[in-house]
């Protein structure tokens, strides 16, 4: 089993490395998740209930405050279990119920406090966010009550977010990179200075560098090689020279831009878009 975890501001420890199960196909996860536990992974983003740390999200069609209890227990009741370790809100913008159009009046301010009912009850041991910038981290750090614990970003080497990074220091927050290995189209890295670093020829090394950096990873994968594979970031180390090295990567542009989002005033990624 994995030892290693990082610490959220309230003390709760979470597992390094996950397996993110996000849009897997329902008949693939079972095994997904079995090969997982059984490789030693103990981080599940949807073994004895206390040894696994479950997250789970809500989805952008329950944001409104006064829907998030009810779509919290939905999700529990599915889960078999009253609480999870981690709640994040899946997205920012918020939609109606069937997903055909923006809800514009729920801004973040607004989620967060819902958010914060359920962590209150006991439902979730620590709650956060996916998929927002900056700004939008601020805003609520700004009036909230109980703080961001956990953000799950797009973050890998080529996109490192590093205006992210600092602001999450500067709270405390702790990140979790989904994509962690830049997929799809993957590029092998090659050092700007020509360099070749000694390591296998597999996507360990960019999860290493993801964990050196102290940040938690949730790569996703239903083949078993790959679910077992993922885990093995721990079978070597990069060296901190390795480490300045791969700072340095130039930096591209994000691969996950979530287009449904677009036109609603609480799109994170608004300024990324190209223009038209």
């Amino acid at each position: 089993m994995c030892s290693q975890a990082i610490t959220f501001s309230n003390g709760l420890k979470m597992p390094i490395v996950g397996l993110g199960t996000w849009q897997s196909k329902p008949e693939e996860i079972d095994l997904a998740v079995k090969t997982a536990l059984d490789a030693g992974y103990r981080h599940i983003d949807t073994a004895a209930r206390q040894d696994i740390f479950l997250v789970t999200k809500l989805w952008c069609t329950h944001n409104r405050p006064e829907d998030i209890e009810a779509q919290m227990k939905e999700s529990l009741a599915k889960l078999k279990t009253d609480y999870v370790d981690l709640y994040l809100v899946h997205m920012p913008a918020t939609f109606n119920h069937d997903m055909s159009e923006h809800d514009p009046k729920v801004k973040v301010e607004d989620i967060w406090k819902g958010m914060e009912g359920v962590y209150e009850k006991g439902l979730a041991k620590s709650i956060g966010v996916s998929n927002f910038n900056v700004d939008q981290i601020e805003r609520i750090m700004k009036v909230a009550k109980v703080p961001i614990h956990n953000t799950q970003v797009e973050l890998y080497l080529y996109f490192a977010q590093f205006e992210l990074q600092e602001v999450c220091k500067k709270h405390n927050i702790t990140l979790c990179a989904y994509a962690p290995i830049g997929s799809p189209g993957r590029k092998n890295f090659v050092l700007p200075t020509g360099q070749k670093l000694n390591w296998p020829d597999a996507p360990e090394p960019l999860e290493n560098f993801l964990v050196l950096t102290r940040h938690s990873c949730d790569p996703k994968s239903t083949n078993k090689d790959r679910v077992i594979e993922n885990f093995q970031i721990f079978n070597f180390q990069l060296s901190q020279d390795e480490v300045d090295e791969l700072n340095k990567a130039p930096q591209g542009s994000r691969l996950f831009l979530q287009d449904f989002m677009v036109g609603h005033p609480e799109d994170p990624f608004k300024e990324e878009r190209p223009k038209a």
